[in-house]
């Protein structure tokens, strides 16, 4: 068990130095959702299911689609912006 939760802390390392490091928004955000299903990994190898089950839907889904959104609605004004001053 030990050797998988070393692989597992690594993981969740790697991922967030990988989040850190992504300069794109959009692939800063599913660099994002890699690092949650790492943290997912974490949880389970931890015996926490329940923190896990939880992470899936936070970090994995929910919080990368909410920040999709954003970015999309973030584009869409920059572009009526660059409308109205043309």
């Amino acid at each position: 068990m030990m050797v998988l939760q070393i692989a597992a802390l690594a993981a969740v390392a790697i991922a967030g130095g990988a989040v850190v490091l992504a300069r794109d928004p959009l692939r800063q955000t599913l660099v994002l959702s890699v690092y949650g299903m790492a943290l997912v990994m974490l949880f389970f190898v931890f015996q926490a299911p329940d923190v896990a089950l939880s992470e899936i839907v936070v970090s994995t889904v929910g919080l990368p689609v909410m920040i999709l959104l954003a970015l999309r609605k973030v584009r869409e004004q920059e572009r009526q912006r660059q409308d109205e001053e043309q």
